[in-house]
């Protein structure tokens, strides 16, 4: 158990070196230079050349590379190109709405779906279960701000239960914190919830067709404890999976679902550095979401020595 755990932990080294050259290669060598939009439309080549000197942007790639790396080992994750803020601050600032969003949607999708794909695989063939399925593909196929714009038309502009865009922080209430982020939660969480419902339902299906499945039917086993003690416990590795796979398609939801309403999070921050070139912030971020996607799938793998002693050999 602890030799599986230990090079777990070691094989996330390695993936999070890899995640961090992607990124520094894929803002620097896209088109477009922040010295340009610093200085302006009417600024002349030297102003623009003192400007990228001044950001380190003439050295070499390798060079800024490692000058980067190696700061992000002592935990800097550099400076705001604009802003002139460290990014540590900005994202820190910028960290509860998102974290806030994401695990309302994953508390909402994981508590909704999971029954949803019980009860699809329980009533097969029926029009509960080809419900179920309707709304699974309608929810995966439907763009995040699509739901959005649709939810806050219904529930906020003609109803008027929750407001239109804004985040409320919990210290300020937290029935206003949840007015503020219910909407939000529902429009990102739909998608996810889908995905959920789906596999729930294909992996419990398939225990229910195994043998020791009919035996304890046959020995008068009611439907809970077949359900939630046998069926969904051994049907519990691929949903597991699913989920940490669908934290992928979280975190770019949120950057999504943060513009729809308005939200101050890390997508807002990301948008906002993205169109302005500040590659400080976008690394910072882009290395934040890929640690968290990282660390969670870590932690589903270690998850799964739990469900499943065998993966521990």
């Amino acid at each position: 158990m602890y030799g599986y755990v230990i090079r777990r932990l070691l094989a996330t080294i390695p993936v999070m070196g890899v995640v961090a050259v992607v990124v520094f290669l894929l803002l620097h060598l896209t088109p477009g230079d922040p010295a340009t939009v610093i200085a302006g439309d009417y600024a002349r080549p030297a102003d623009i050349a003192r400007i990228r000197a001044k950001l380190g942007l003439d050295q070499p790639l390798h060079i800024q590379f490692l000058s980067w790396a190696g700061a992000v080992l002592q935990g800097d994750l550099g400076v705001s190109i604009f802003s002139n803020l460290p990014v540590s601050k900005l994202i820190a600032q910028r960290l509860e709405p998102t974290l806030a969003l994401c695990l309302s949607t994953m508390l909402f999708a994981v508590l909704l779906a999971v029954p949803m794909g019980v009860i699809a695989a329980w009533r097969a063939g029926t029009w509960i279960d080809r419900s179920i399925m309707v709304f699974a593909v309608v929810g995966f196929s439907v763009p995040v701000f699509v739901t959005g714009y649709v939810l806050m038309y219904i529930f906020s502009l003609s109803l008027g239960w929750f407001p239109v865009q804004g985040y409320q922080p919990i210290a300020d209430g937290f029935i206003p914190f949840l007015r503020s982020i219910a909407l939000p939660t529902v429009a990102l969480g739909v998608v996810y919830t889908a995905l959920i419902a789906r596999i729930s339902r294909a992996s419990v299906l398939e225990v229910l067709s195994e043998d020791y499945i009919r035996t304890a039917k046959a020995k008068g086993l009611n439907n809970t404890a077949l359900l939630i003690r046998h069926a969904l416990k051994n049907a519990a590795v691929p949903i597991v999976t699913i989920i940490g796979i669908g934290i992928a398609l979280l975190i770019g939801g949120v950057v999504v679902t943060e513009s729809v309403f308005n939200i101050p999070g890390l997508g807002r921050l990301t948008i906002d550095a993205v169109l302005r070139r500040d590659y400080p912030i976008i690394q910072g971020v882009i290395l934040v979401f890929s640690g968290v996607y990282v660390f969670v799938n870590l932690f589903i793998d270690l998850l799964y020595t739990l469900l499943d002693p065998r993966i521990r050999y």
